[in-house]
């Protein structure tokens, strides 16, 4: 099936620092290619990773699960480890997810952790539902697109998979269980206000992070897909700088550490 325009995986060669971007549940590397471009035009190597199903049709992502969304980007981070002296991770809401379990998995190898409206749970009572609804429904409508900004659209399907969401929740709870494994500095961005992920998904990821080099910063103008959103720059900006600060040369010193 042909990939959607725009949604198409990106990759720059750059230095000797690496970033690993993944994107969101039913989205695509339409909604980090600014950051990817960012980061790029600032001599870092660059890895943005299409995930399977994702990009297409909302069918084709309904015939995958975690597994093969978590196999691209572990894929895509040993060969940017193969290239790279220094690699860091980040990720947009289940790509936060995805970042923080190659984390978890991957200990040394990954230089820090920078995520962005971190999902780590499918919310409201149809998650409970989901085992036995996705047997009867085959899609419920879609999460894309929640966006302040006027005029930004966010590439993703109008319809989510049952079986797709199903999976999800299932590897929310087993990233949740390894959340503990993750001892790298964390740089975690939020918006205030998110419609599709609530402050609770990243105060829960917070305080089960083994990490001590922990910066928080609340983005008080975006919604969900802050990326795309007035706070994009301040992303950029952030991301840049906490890298800099852990991998010597590169960018500037971001925003101050917390205790």
């Amino acid at each position: 099936m042909p990939v959607l325009p725009g949604a198409e995986p990106y990759r720059h060669e750059g230095g000797e620092v690496g970033v690993l971007l993944c994107h969101g549940f039913t989205g695509s590397p339409q909604s980090l290619r600014p950051w990817a471009e960012y980061l790029a035009e600032r001599g870092l190597t660059v890895a943005l990773p299409l995930l399977p199903g994702h990009g297409t049709r909302w069918e084709d992502m309904a015939l995958t699960g975690w597994q093969d969304w978590y196999a691209e980007v572990d894929r895509a981070l040993r060969t940017l480890r193969d290239r790279c002296e220094r690699v860091f991770v980040a990720g947009l809401s289940m790509g936060g997810a995805l970042a923080l379990r190659l984390a978890a998995k991957h200990g040394e190898d990954i230089a820090g952790v920078v995520v962005v409206n971190p999902a780590n749970k499918v919310h409201g009572l149809s998650a409970y539902t989901l085992p036995v609804s996705r047997h009867l429904v085959r899609t419920t409508r879609g999460i894309a697109s929640d966006i302040a900004k006027e005029g930004a659209v966010e590439l993703g399907y109008d319809r989510v998979p049952l079986h797709a969401a199903h999976s999800l929740r299932n590897f929310f709870r087993l990233v949740d269980g390894e959340l503990p494994q993750v001892t790298q500095p964390l740089l975690l961005l939020r918006s205030d206000r998110d419609h599709i992920v609530p402050a609770a998904d990243s105060a829960r990821i917070l305080s089960r992070v083994s990490s001590t080099d922990v910066t928080e910063v609340v983005l008080e103008q975006s919604y969900h897909v802050a990326t795309l959103d007035h706070d994009a720059d301040r992303i950029f900006e952030e991301s840049l700088g906490f890298i800099g600060r852990l991998a010597t040369g590169v960018g500037k010193e971001g925003t101050t550490a917390r205790g």
